[in-house]
């Protein structure tokens, strides 16, 4: 046979004739040539070879494991045969022979589990490819790879047969000389008698295994069944399940991770050495290439048999653990992809072929158990969440206060979700949160009231600006004054979700954990479930509190309306306003003040609780400073103060010091002109609520009316009076210019016409008769126009005050005339001028009218007016509509701001009862 040539060991000169059966069965050979027996020698030679297949064989009757027959294999060859080393090897699917087995030279060369690629013209790539015996007579004729190898070991010669186990290429006994001649031709058929032993002991031994590490699986398995049987907490189960995986794979690394809907995954469960950098609970973003990205991606099992490659968090993490290879096969449930399960080895030695195989058995398995434990938790779940909220809903329909349906809300999410911290906010219209409920240690960090302002990377000012729910898994990066405080208090992790109310977003719940492990997925849509029960409690709680207190704003709108609308005082008015608002709105003060031209307020109303206002009615500040009556003022427009720490000006520094923790102005404007403000303070640390400025608003539009109607009664009534006056100045004018004047001048006239007469002689008797008829007629003018000077102004008022005009009337009038006076001294003109002319009408009616024989006049001052009672005992039914005498006298005196009332029930007499103010107010307001 040619040197460097591979040769088959299928018969041919180089085997001996057939051997027995029975022989062959038992690894016996016996050379026959004819006649021909067997030498000493060769005996020997059959001998040593029928002993060491035997304890081969008892190896394997015994069910060693297959390692102790292997090294006893390879250590029986290299001892019978000619060689210097001999190893065994298993050939594994991805064309790689592993080193099984090794004695002689080879062993340091080829350690146990060493690997290498199988491939070019080598003597077990041959093997490997044709399954059948090879051999290397000579390597000095094969390529320099080869024979570069075989010189590095010393070897010139080397022969290879096949380990066939149930009809599959299993591996192969290599053995190799460093003598020059070549294996004896029988060495192939020697080796095979061994590989047979071999591939019994494999099957069996794989049998054996097989078995076992399916009992084993099994009764993992059933184990794990019955943890999800019992009911047992996920958590729990995820532990166990890897715990099984751990003992029954050929793993040292491992763990279960679920896939969120955030694009990363979280530790649920580790074992070996992850836990330290996988710890439960972490939650990693799915980038880079490594075993759990081609998982999430393609949703089929993967391995990567060489880590150095990986990238990302995940692959970094774990080249930092030592990870050499790692198979992960899905976790599908209900047919999502749930997560993943993962088996890592440290080894150089890649995981085994069916590796993925044996996991997704488990991950099967797993599947139905999370799938259990989900089904029962969330039923469990669910029926805790439908007792909370059905707690919830149950106050709410009692009518409790939004208060503590904020409150049960806060302690059923923090119980039920099994969290540190749960919060209820209101988002404000100047950008702001205030904390409306807490529970756990939210109740200390954010108490009731508090208010903080939104801006830079947290939890409230994400939601407000998105209007959906929201996470965060690290406070490291947080920013504004919440985020800030958030991460001092040791903030790990965080949901918030918001609420909206009737469409708008009325504000947020927060829960919180200041450990690990973080908060789990599924929270943002548990804690969504309550806050939709939330804004329906919130919906309906507003609607309740919006109906009960749009009754209450009414009825005081009412009352407030009804004043105006009776032209009650100005300042009833202003005193009444304040006095609603302190009693409908949260507050321990409220004012109203009206601005003046040189930039000061002057409070025209007052209230506060127990009776004691500040500042009170009629003190008058200057305008300075930050304060609501200073900002209402400047801008014309609603203005709060909710610190009034930072106030100030006099108006806020004595404000403060009176007590005032905030305060809201809102202006009243008049015709289009600032008029004033009215301000509603509170001594409690809470903020006044977001609406009070509009609540404010409908009693300053009642409070603008009531101005505008005063300012207009006042200006009419300055008019009215100012047309009475001039019309009284006219009558004394026009009095005296007849007095002095035309009256003097008749007089003078009449008297030259009596000297004339007398002057005349007497036989001029008819001149003389004429002249004195004359005279008479004269006279007779004269005295019409003395009483139409009296008709105009009487002198004698104007003189001698109002009791000798009135008596003067008495004196002229044509019934009986009585008198009750008790006014002393001068009264102003115009209230005289109005009481005369009122007596004076009342007679002319009493004569012409009436039909009365007696008038009494009862005159007297109480305090500043002027009281006038008029009676006859006439026939009554008069009616002050009808004529223009008592229609004139209402004017009048009305125009004085006084009042007439007229009472003349028929066959009673009339009586006339006039009131006027004995100094004139041309304003109020």
């Amino acid at each position: 046979m040619k040197s460097g040539v591979f040769q088959v060991s299928l018969g041919g000169d180089a085997y001996p004739p057939a051997r027995p059966a029975a022989s062959r069965a038992l690894g016996v050979r016996s050379f026959w040539d004819g006649e021909h027996a067997l030498t000493g020698e060769e005996l020997r030679v059959l001998a040593d070879e029928q002993a060491a297949l035997r304890r081969v064989a008892t190896l394997v009757a015994r069910g060693a494991e297959p390692q102790a027959v292997f090294a006893a294999v390879t250590e029986e060859v290299g001892r019978l045969l000619p060689v210097d080393f001999a190893i065994l090897v298993r050939f594994e699917a991805d064309r790689t022979a592993v080193s099984v087995a090794a004695w002689g030279t080879a062993a340091a060369r080829f350690p146990v589990g060493k690997r290498w690629i199988l491939g070019g013209k080598t003597l077990m790539t041959t093997v490997f490819e044709t399954g059948r015996p090879a051999r290397i007579e000579s390597y000095a004729d094969t390529s320099e790879p080869v024979r570069a190898n075989a010189r590095d070991m010393g070897l010139r010669s080397s022969i290879a047969t096949p380990i066939i186990v149930d009809g599959r290429v299993w591996g192969a006994v290599v053995a190799g000389s460093s003598e020059e001649r070549s294996p004896p031709a029988q060495t192939e058929e020697r080796l095979a008698s061994f590989t047979a032993l071999l591939a019994t002991a494999i099957a069996n031994a794989e049998s054996r295994t097989g078995l076992r590490r399916l009992a084993e699986e099994q009764a993992a398995l059933r184990r794990v069944a019955t943890l999800v049987a019992r009911g047992a907490a996920p958590a729990e189960v995820f532990s166990a399940v890897t715990e099984e995986v751990a003992r029954v794979m050929p793993a040292d690394i491992g763990g279960m991770a679920r896939y969120e809907d955030d694009d990363t995954i979280s530790v649920v469960a580790s074992w070996g050495t992850a836990p330290d950098s996988f710890p439960e609970g972490v939650r990693l973003s799915l980038e880079g290439d490594n075993l759990s990205t081609r998982v999430w991606a393609t949703g089929q099992p993967s391995r990567m048999d060489s880590y150095a490659e990986s990238s990302g968090p995940l692959g970094a993490g774990a080249r930092a653990e030592g990870v050499r290879s790692a198979v992960g096969t899905p976790i599908t449930v209900e047919g999502r992809l749930w997560g993943l399960m993962v088996a890592c080895s440290s080894g150089e030695e890649p995981l085994p072929a069916d590796t993925e195989e044996r996991l997704s058995q488990f991950t099967a398995l797993l599947a139905t158990a999370i799938a259990n434990v989900e089904s029962r938790t969330g039923i469990a779940r669910l029926a805790e969440e439908q007792a909370g909220l059905r707690r919830v809903a149950t106050q709410v329909a009692r009518g409790a206060t939004p208060q503590e349906v904020f409150a049960a809300v806060a302690e059923e999410v923090g119980q039920l979700l099994a969290v540190d911290l749960a919060r209820l906010a209101r988002y404000e219209p100047d950008r702001s949160i205030t904390t409306l409920a807490a529970w756990g240690s939210a109740e200390t960090q954010y108490p009731l009231g508090s208010r903080m302002m939104l801006g830079g990377n947290n939890l409230s000012t994400i939601v407000f600006q998105t209007g959906r729910p929201a996470r965060i898994d690290s406070y490291d990066d947080a920013s504004g004054t919440i985020g800030v405080a958030a991460r001092k208090r040791g903030f790990r992790s965080s949901v918030g979700t918001p609420i909206h109310v009737e469409g708008r977003l009325w504000g947020l719940m927060i829960v919180g954990v200041n450990r690990e492990p973080r908060l789990p997925a599924e929270t943002e849509a548990r804690l969504a479930q309550f806050t939709e029960l939330l804004a329906t409690a919130i919906a309906n709680a507003e609607s309740r509190g919006g109906l009960t207190r749009l009754a209450e704003e009414q009825a005081a709108l009412r009352r407030v309306a009804t004043q105006v609308a009776q032209g009650t005082a100005p300042e009833k008015v202003f005193a009444a306003v304040v006095e609603e608002v302190g009693l409908l709105l949260p507050v321990q003060y409220a004012h109203m003040g009206r601005y003046e031209p040189d930039e000061a307020i002057t409070f025209v109303a007052a209230w506060g609780i127990g009776g004691n206002p500040f500042p009170g009615v009629g003190s008058r500040w200057n305008l300075h400073g930050a304060n609501a009556a200073t900002r209402v003022f400047e801008t014309g427009r609603p203005a709060r103060v909710d610190r009034y720490v930072d106030a100030s000006g006099l108006v806020g520094v004595t404000a403060r010091k009176a007590g005032f923790r905030s305060a809201v102005g809102s202006p009243i404007i008049v015709e289009g002109r600032l008029w004033g403000v009215i301000l509603a303070g509170s001594t409690l640390e809470q903020p006044l609520p977001s609406d009070t400025e509009a609540r404010l608003a409908s009693f300053t539009e009642l409070v603008a009316t009531a101005i505008a109607n005063a300012e207009s009664h006042a200006a009419l009534a300055a008019s009215r009076a100012r047309i009475v006056a001039a019309a009284d100045a006219t009558r004394r004018r026009i009095e005296r210019d007849l007095h002095d004047g035309t009256q003097q001048r008749l007089v003078s006239l009449m008297l030259e016409l009596r000297a004339a007469r007398d002057a005349v002689p007497p036989e001029h008797r008819d001149l003389k008769r004429e002249l004195s008829r004359i005279s008479e007629g004269l006279e007779q003018v004269l005295e019409e126009l003395r009483e139409i000077t009296r008709g105009i102004h009487p002198a004698i008022l104007s003189r001698g005050g109002l009791e000798p005009a009135l008596r003067s009337l008495a004196r002229r009038s044509a019934m009986r005339v009585e008198f009750d006076l008790h006014a002393r001294g001068r009264l102003p003109e115009q209230v005289e001028v109005a009481a005369y002319y009122a007596v004076s009408e009342a007679l002319t009616n009493a004569v012409k009218h009436a039909q009365a024989s007696r008038v009494r006049v009862a005159l007297q001052v109480r305090g500043t007016t002027l009281r006038l009672e008029i009676r006859d005992d006439g026939i009554g039914g008069a009616d002050p509509s009808q004529g223009s005498g008592l229609f004139g006298l209402s004017d009048r005196t009305e125009a004085l701001g006084g009042t007439l009332r007229v009472t003349s029930p028929p066959g009673k007499g009339t009586t006339l009862v006039i009131e006027i103010p004995l100094q004139v107010q041309s304003s109020a307001a």
